[in-house]
């Protein structure tokens, strides 16, 4: 690996001591609760610009290349992966052995090189840890060398800024340098097992939370941020298979990772009690503040970030299920915070419509969510999580039509968002509403009832739904002026249109059957 001129290299140490160094390094200061609290410094998320793959024979045709993907050169990582090792001779750093892929058949077996105590102990709590026996015998099949405190050149090295990340998937290695952002890691061997499993196994990739029932009966829950991904995929009745990031193969559903990675801004227990009780000793806080003069942490607290995350292992969770995988799933919940109040509280969609939304990926930010925004806007991330592509999102999106065909598996489109009119005008769905219509769909009271057609998304609408009213399933006839409900739904069909015109020479005639249907 290159290594050997270290000064000391700790291996696959326990949480325990990963604390006790990160503490005498200065590295971070612990809560009341006994959680780690870090900084990230300069960088408080990703930086998706300084995202590269490495463009070579074996990428060079089948990397979607574009803003997401931007291609590295062959001989500038070279150079750039001798210029880290050579940084890291003389050093002390730390060594973690992992898998990433709950089911053996798909794993990678990971080797992590830290120079921070606390993305080791990061990537211990996010990534799968092996047996004491398995360690014996462990050999890495990707590696990733993160040193925060190694900057490029990029005059001489390529790449745009001091800082990057760089997947080079034929020398199965990715390399991050000038940020200490541990988000880096966990979403690089996303992007490794988005480009791996599709491409080379037929199983499919998805950026979702997933839990199942006491049956056996797994749900699969898509949604951006805002939407209720975490919030609605936890159910005290039901057993957490992840809350982030998982694989689809000709029989299961299966976790890649061994943690979880939630935002905390103003987190309460009240709210997130499953969070709350999970921020113990071995957790990670990021960019948190304490209560002054306690050691208390304030979770209102933005002075560093809204970005604010905790990292802990799975089972710090009390319904987390280990190992993390189970059936194909039942049912499938596509999330959408709708600030137009057009989309339906709950609709079912056919295998055309699934297609075509998950390519969408579609939700709506409002006023105050980020600086600059006044009113509503639309905000599509194909396949929910565009960043994190490889291939092209009709890649995806053409093996989970073909899943959901195959299992006739129930997808449904979920409207978190705004009903009685826009943001400003109407209100936000009650979250109680919106837990009786899951709920309903996962026990089959959705099974028999009537359904109508929506006039511009064509989807299907149930006409009753237990405990939910049923003038509440009728978007349009929840407005006061259904002129102005017939002309939003139009203007936002419009937007799904256009958006869609990127990926429309790739796409089949199936998908662009789910398209809605304009009304002038």
């Amino acid at each position: 690996m290159g290594l050997e001129k270290v000064k000391t290299a700790f291996w696959n140490l326990t949480p325990a001591e990963l604390v006790e160094y990160a503490l005498q390094n200065g590295e971070g200061s612990l809560t009341d609760t006994g959680a780690l609290m870090a900084d990230t410094g300069k960088f408080t998320g990703r930086s998706p610009k300084d995202r590269f793959i490495v463009k070579d024979e074996k990428t060079a045709d089948t990397v979607w290349w574009g803003d997401i993907n931007i291609p590295f050169d062959e001989e500038n990582f070279d150079r750039l992966h001798e210029k880290m090792l050579y940084f890291l001779a003389d050093r002390e750093i730390y060594i973690r052995d992992a898998y990433a892929g709950a089911d053996p058949n798909y794993r990678l077996n990971l080797r992590i090189v830290n120079t921070f105590a606390w993305h080791n102990l990061f990537c211990h709590n996010l990534f799968l840890r092996p047996k004491k026996e398995e360690l014996e015998e462990f050999e890495p099949n990707f590696t990733i060398i993160c040193a925060p405190g190694f900057e490029a050149d990029p005059a001489l090295d390529g790449t745009r800024q001091k800082n990057f990340a760089i997947l080079n998937m034929t020398k199965r290695i990715i390399l991050i340098g000038g940020t200490a952002y541990a988000g880096e890691m966990k979403k690089g061997i996303f992007s490794v097992l988005n480009y791996l499993l599709p491409h080379e196994h037929g199983v499919l990739s998805m950026h979702c939370s997933a839990n199942v029932g006491e049956k056996g009966d797994t749900a699969i829950f898509f949604g951006l941020s805002g939407t209720g991904k975490t919030t609605l995929s936890a159910d005290p009745k039901r057993g957490l298979i992840g809350d982030d990031e998982h694989g689809w193969n000709e029989n299961k559903v299966f976790n890649f990772e061994g943690g979880c990675y939630a935002k905390v801004i103003d987190l309460t227990k009240e709210k997130e009690p499953d969070i709350w009780d999970a921020i113990r000793f071995g957790a990670i806080v990021e960019n948190t503040r304490f209560h002054k003069h306690s050691r208390t942490v304030d979770y209102t607290n933005k002075s560093v970030t809204e970005n604010t995350r905790t990292a802990y292992p799975i089972h710090h969770i009390a319904n987390a299920i280990e190992p993390s995988l189970a059936d194909i799933p039942k049912n499938i919940f596509f999330l959408t915070a709708d600030a137009f109040g057009v989309i339906p509280p709950i609709s079912k969609l056919n295998k055309s419509q699934a297609m075509y939304h998950f390519i969408s990926g579609y939700t709506a930010k409002v006023a105050g969510t980020e600086v600059g925004i006044i009113e509503p806007q639309t905000t599509f991330s194909a396949c929910f999580g565009a960043a994190f592509l490889p291939l092209h999102p009709t890649k995806y999106a053409t093996l989970f039509g073909e899943k959901i065909e195959k299992h006739q598996v129930n997808v449904w489109l979920i409207n978190t968002g705004w009903t009685g009119g826009p943001y400003g005008i109407g209100s936000r769905m009650k979250l109680k509403y919106t837990r009786a219509m899951i709920t309903a769909a996962l026990e089959g009271h959705l099974d028999e009832v009537e359904y109508f057609t929506h006039q511009v998304f064509r989807v299907k609408i149930p006409l009753t739904c237990p405990e939910v009213p049923a003038e509440v399933l009728r978007p349009r006839e929840t407005w006061a002026d259904k002129t102005a409900y017939d002309a939003k739904a139009n203007d936002l069909a419009k937007a799904f249109i256009r958006n869609f015109e990127k990926y429309r020479d790739f796409a089949t005639s199936d998908i662009l059957a789910g398209a809605p249907q304009v009304h002038e």
